[in-house]
C-alpha cells in the first residue's frame, strides 16, 4: 500500500472513546520497549505521529491513526505496551482489560501485528496471544523489530529460530528495522494481504446474503 497521508484520528481510554466503525482496523501490540512507536512512524511515513519515549510503557491509551492510500483508507490502532513497564500491578491490569476489550468487541478489527524484539525469545504469553487471535479469526503478523542491532549472521540465525517457534506462515513473520527501513515493504505486503482477504470475504458474504434474499422472495 502506498501511503498518501496519515493523521491522528482518536485516543480512547475505553469503548466509549472508540471512533465510529467503518474503516478496517489493524491493531499493533507488543511489549513496552519493543519499538512500536518507531515502527508505526516508519509505516505511516511520519517522524513523530506516534510519540516515542525513553520511558517504557508511555502508551497507556488506545491511539487510532487514519492511513490514506491510493486504493483504500484504514486505521492503525496502537495498543498499550505491556511487560517491562515500571508501573503498578493495578495499572497493568487496567491495560490488560483495555486491550482485551478492544480485541474482543471491535468488529472493524481485520488483523493484528505483534511486535517482538528479534534479540529476545518468544514468551508463552506471546504464543498464547497469537493462538487466541487465531481462534477469534483475527489474522496475525509477527513483526520482528530492531534487526539492525544484530550482525548479518546472527540475524539470520535468530530469524530462523523465531520463525520455528510460532504457528504463523513464513510470509507473515517479517524482519523489520524502524531505523534502516528494512522489512517495511514486506510488512505492508503482509498487511495488504490480510485486508484484501477480509474485503474478499465481505464481498462473498454480501453476495450470498443477497442471493438468499432473492430465493426467499421467489418462494413467497
Amino acid at each position: 500500500m502506498k501511503v498518501l497521508s496519515s493523521d491522528w484520528e482518536a485516543t480512547a481510554a475505553g469503548v466509549e472513546g472508540f471512533p465510529d466503525e467503518g474503516l478496517p482496523e489493524i491493531a499493533f501490540l507488543g511489549r513496552s520497549n519493543v519499538g512500536k512507536s518507531s515502527l508505526l512512524n516508519r509505516l505511516l511515513k511520519r517522524k513523530n505521529l506516534a510519540r516515542t519515549s525513553s520511558t517504557p510503557g508511555k502508551t497507556r491509551l488506545l491511539h487510532f491513526y487514519r492511513v490514506r492510500g491510493a486504493e483504500r483508507s484504514l486505521l492503525f490502532v496502537d495498543l498499550p505496551g505491556y511487560g517491562y513497564a515500571q508501573v503498578s500491578k493495578g495499572e497493568r491490569l487496567k491495560w490488560k482489560r483495555l486491550i482485551e476489550t478492544y480485541l474482543e468487541v471491535r468488529e472493524a478489527l481485520v488483523g493484528a501485528v505483534l511486535l517482538h524484539d528479534v534479540r529476545r525469545d518468544v514468551t508463552d504469553d506471546e504464543v498464547d496471544l497469537l493462538s487466541w487471535l487465531d481462534e477469534q479469526g483475527v489474522p496475525s503478523v509477527l513483526a520482528l523489530t530492531k534487526t539492525d542491532k544484530l550482525k548479518p549472521n546472527a540475524r539470520t540465525q535468530r530469524l530462523k529460530k523465531l520463525r520455528s517457534e510460532v504457528a504463523i506462515v513464513a510470509s507473515r513473520v517479517v524482519a523489520t528495522s524502524a531505523t534502516s527501513g528494512d522489512g517495511i515493504p514486506q510488512l505492508w505486503e503482509a498487511l495488504d494481504s490480510i485486508i484484501a482477504q477480509r474485503e474478499e470475504w465481505q464481498e462473498t458474504e454480501f453476495v450470498v446474503g443477497e442471493k438468499e434474499g432473492e430465493d426467499e422472495g421467489e418462494s413467497v
